[in-house]
């Protein structure tokens, strides 16, 4: 059977080295699988997060050869196994103990975000929408929070600016809710301000490590940007406003 070295980042907190592990490889394993097989025969102490093991949970994030990824969804056969394969935490979140960090932060997040906050239903009860208005948002729906998206934006990965930019995970979620046909919650002032959406810069790297192939920066961040602008910042609409005012 064939072998492949690991390099696993293993430490506390911001202590820590790696340590390289062989084990035996087979076709069809994922990152996670060889991760499983070092915990029973060589290191049972080797913390990870996992869930389901099938890309659903988003529990199992790290970063593979550098690149934020699923390690349930890293098959072995994509990667140089003539070479070490690198494995270490998220790096924008801090470091709990092995591949573990600690993203509570992302639950504080979503907590100030205003929640759904449907119009009244219609006269027999019923809520009514237009399939293209749904269609629009549907693809919000994906996510799976695994923050990969939160950790190779170089917004909060190498500015840490974690106090005045959200990450395109809950831009996506403000888009969902700005874009609901049958939300009425006004967001735009807290896109313009809380949000920090003028942080982003349309570099496009979430949209290129989300495991769900949401296009968060074409489908959810520019049109952010775009309703704010227009709302606070175009010339004309301000003139429009001020002579209906």
């Amino acid at each position: 059977m064939a072998s492949a070295t690991f390099r696993i980042w293993r430490g506390s907190g911001t202590e820590g080295a790696f340590v390289d592990y062989r084990t035996e490889v087979s076709e069809g394993m994922v990152v996670l699988d060889a991760v499983h097989r070092i915990q029973a025969e060589q290191a049972p102490d080797l913390a990870c997060r996992w869930n389901c093991k099938a890309g659903k949970c988003g529990s199992c994030s790290a970063e593979i050869n550098g690149r934020p990824r699923l390690m349930c969804m890293t098959r072995l056969n994509v990667l140089p196994l003539e070479q070490p394969v690198t494995i270490e935490p998220l790096q924008t979140f801090p470091p709990v103990r092995d591949l573990v960090t600690d993203v509570s932060w992302n639950y504080r997040v979503k907590e100030k975000i205003q929640p759904f906050t449907p119009r009244p239903a219609d006269a027999d009860g019923a809520w009514r929408m237009a399939q293209e208005d749904i269609d629009r948002v549907q693809e919000f729906r994906k996510c799976i929070e695994c923050y990969l998206c939160q950790d190779v934006c170089h917004v909060l990965r190498e500015h840490r600016m974690h106090d005045e930019f959200i990450g395109p995970r809950f831009l996506v979620h403000l888009a969902a809710l700005e874009m609901h046909p049958l939300d009425v919650e006004d967001r735009l002032p807290a896109v313009k301000d809380a949000s920090g959406v003028g942080y982003c810069n349309i570099t496009k790297c979430c949209t290129n490590v989300c495991p769900e192939h949401i296009t968060i920066t074409d489908n959810a961040i520019i049109p952010l940007k775009e309703r704010v602008v227009d709302r606070f910042y175009d010339p004309l609409a301000r003139l429009v406003r001020a002579f209906r005012g």
